[in-house]
């Protein structure tokens, strides 16, 4: 069986089909460090849990969802761009 895809089709290959290998490593990344920051910090696994969640969880949510089939390292690139300068454009 023969696919034929179209020139401009950009083809990504993710893990099971929803996020992209640079976008997981990015946030396996930063789960390791917030991991090993709850781990030194904090010594009730509760907190530890909580922490650990609230600061993971809304990144995973962002990954998933993609914003567009963006890189997740881009998007928060664009974010930053943003909050240092940020202006309002009106189109007429």
């Amino acid at each position: 069986m023969k696919f034929i895809f179209p020139r401009n089709y950009n083809f990504n290959n993710k893990l099971f089909g929803v996020i992209d290998y640079f976008t997981l490593t990015i946030n396996i990344i930063y789960y390791c460090f917030i991991f090993s920051c709850c781990n030194l910090f904090f010594t009730n696994l509760n907190i530890k849990i909580f922490i650990f969640i609230s600061l993971c969880f809304p990144i995973f949510l962002l990954s998933i969802v993609g914003l567009n089939n963006e890189n997740i390292f881009l998007v928060l690139i664009y974010i930053i761009k943003y909050l240092k300068k940020p202006k309002l454009y009106l189109y007429n």
